[in-house]
């Protein structure tokens, strides 16, 4: 089993290919979009490339969840997520630290919860063996 350190090495690996950026852009609390400037297309890319590299497979929605509020006025009001928003994030993205999205949920915000340092506990905990919602109660 990769330690976590090597995780994050081949993720950071991963997205210098994916994303064209330097290695010195990455960093572990670095966005996807807003850091790194990834684009929705890239998304795929970097689940394609994650699954070839860590030899697993990344059910779709599940590293990324897409449109996890789109129609449902019980998660977001006023462009802010509610506490049943969040609810729904922690049981989708249990590997993704929402402290800080918590204090001010605004729902342009989603977007830097998807940093690399999530990927790397994402991919840690599928390695371990644990899928949606069954990881380390983060």
């Amino acid at each position: 089993m990769p330690s976590q350190d090597e995780i994050y090495t081949k993720v950071s690996a991963t997205l210098v290919e994916a994303l064209n950026v330097d290695e010195d852009d990455i960093k572990p609390t670095s966005t996807l979009q807003g850091d790194l400037g990834a684009e929705s297309i890239d998304f795929l890319d970097i689940v394609f490339r994650l699954e070839r590299e860590f030899g697993i497979k990344i059910p779709r929605g599940e590293l990324f969840p897409e449109s996890i509020f789109q129609g449902d006025p019980e998660f977001v009001q006023n462009g802010r997520v509610t506490d049943k928003g969040i609810a729904e994030l922690r049981a989708r993205m249990p590997f993704a630290n929402l402290a800080k999205f918590e204090q001010n949920p605004e729902l342009s915000a989603i977007s830097d919860l998807f940093t690399v340092e999530m990927i790397t506990r994402y991919i840690q905990d599928k390695l371990n063996g644990h899928t949606n919602g069954a990881v380390n109660g983060k």
